[in-house]
């Protein structure tokens, strides 16, 4: 039985081999950024928080996940809203389309369809949700929230611009970036919204 050869590899097939693996690597990186661009501009964002008005919830500084595919958007969320102020705010969704809310100044409290919604429903203190002393600046209340959008609160409801106030009033959903769906840090709190 007669033994067969390989010939030898030279310098040129070497030097051939090593350049397609380089661009097989490339073209790999190249793809990989291009999907976690493609991810990170339309599915899911890293937002930093900037402020005090989501306070104890969030701090300044903090960093969240914001995604505009994780469902419908319901009270409790919380979302980035863009187009309100001159940066993009965070806030609390607290009543959605077709809901009366109103504002007990007696109680302090968020009322929702003529329900009081205490603070402690989104773990608040209670006694803390007034509107404003701002004449000329904020809504008059009873409001329908109108089709299409939610009324939103910070969580720091003495230092807050939010639905309360005519610059930022009634949220349409186009203009919710996302809701917060993880928070990344500080990695106390680390994990998901609750």
């Amino acid at each position: 039985m007669e033994d067969i050869l390989q010939p030898m590899e030279g310098p040129e097939q070497q030097e051939k081999a090593f350049c397609s693996s380089v661009l097989e690597w490339v073209e790999t990186i190249v793809f990989a950024i291009m999907l976690v661009s493609i991810v990170f501009t339309f599915a899911a964002r890293v937002i930093t928080v900037d402020g005090r008005s989501m306070e104890p919830t969030y701090q300044h500084g903090d960093r969240v996940l914001v995604s505009g595919f994780a469902g419908e958007i319901g009270r409790g969320d919380v979302v980035i809203i863009v187009h309100a102020l001159q940066e993009p705010i965070i806030k609390r969704v607290v009543a959605t389309e077709g809901q009366v809310v109103d504002f007990d100044p007696a109680a302090g409290e968020l009322t929702v369809d003529g329900t009081p919604v205490k603070g402690e429903a989104f773990g608040l203190e209670n006694g803390i949700t007034f509107v404003p002393d701002a004449p000329g600046q904020v809504l008059d209340f009873p409001q329908t929230v109108p089709e299409n959008c939610v009324f939103v609160l910070g969580d720091n409801r003495g230092n807050s611009t939010d639905s309360r106030f005519l610059s930022v009033g009634m949220v349409d959903h186009r203009n919710i970036l996302g809701k917060v769906v993880f928070n990344l840090y500080p990695f106390s709190k680390l994990g998901r919204p609750s």
